[in-house]
């Protein structure tokens, strides 16, 4: 997305958002990734990690606030699992699938060439950045307003197992998506008394090792190899 004339595509992503930003400048900080600002040091940008940072606290605050609201008789222990679960990188991640959030970055040429607009962690990252650009351009109650919209339905699930995550699943329609492959799961290594065995698995993708996971099983070895390779 070209920067001198990103309006109408941010024009969507505002319906999206079910927000239109007062400092348009704002909004368009919130989606310029480091890569993009490096690669351009004339038009004297800044990228969004400030944003992010303020972001990842209001939303904090949002979810704990929406989650005692949601929840009256949940102990303490309780929410803050809820609240892990929510604002955990898989959690925004679903979020920025439904905003699309990939079309609207600005990433500069190595980043876009190593699939940053798919990439989780950088996903995640610019949907707090929005947040934080929410807050500072119409402050908290339309930030909170726009949080319980965006995260409605995992603040709807989230005492229920729909919110254990498949990271197997996830991982796989990540690289189906991106790299047109799917993973694959190989055992390396049993150890242990019969009674508490201990299994390690390698996961490999187009042949090369991505990741390793370890579990009292090899479907939960499986699993955690394939979230250490999601979250990567």
């Amino acid at each position: 997305m070209d920067i001198l004339s990103c309006e109408p595509q941010l024009e969507k992503l505002s319906l999206r958002l079910g927000y239109t930003f007062k400092q348009k400048k704002l909004f368009t900080q919130a989606l310029l990734h480091s890569s993009y600002v490096n690669e351009n040091p004339d038009l004297g940008l800044r990228d969004n990690e400030r944003l992010e940072f303020l972001g990842d606290a209001v939303l904090e605050l949002a979810i704990s606030h929406l989650l005692m609201d949601l929840y009256r008789d949940a102990e303490e222990g309780n929410l803050s699992k809820y609240r892990s679960m929510i604002v955990d990188e898989t959690g925004l991640y679903k979020v920025s699938q439904y905003l699309k959030l990939g079309d609207y970055l600005f990433l500069g040429k190595g980043e876009e060439q190593n699939q940053g607009r798919e990439k989780p962690s950088l996903l995640a990252n610019t949907l707090e950045a929005i947040i934080g650009a929410i807050y500072l351009d119409a402050g908290y109650p339309v930030a909170i307003a726009i949080i319980q919209k965006l995260f409605a339905q995992l603040l709807k699930n989230v005492p229920s197992k729909e919110m254990i995550h498949d990271f197997k699943s996830l991982y796989q329609e990540y690289t189906q998506q991106v790299f047109k492959a799917l993973p694959k799961y190989q055992l390396v290594e049993e150890s242990g008394p019969a009674h508490e065995r201990t299994f390690r698995v390698i996961l490999t993708l187009k042949n090369k090792t991505i990741s390793e996971g370890r579990g009292k099983s090899k479907k939960e070895a499986e699993q955690m190899a394939a979230k250490e390779a999601f979250l990567a």
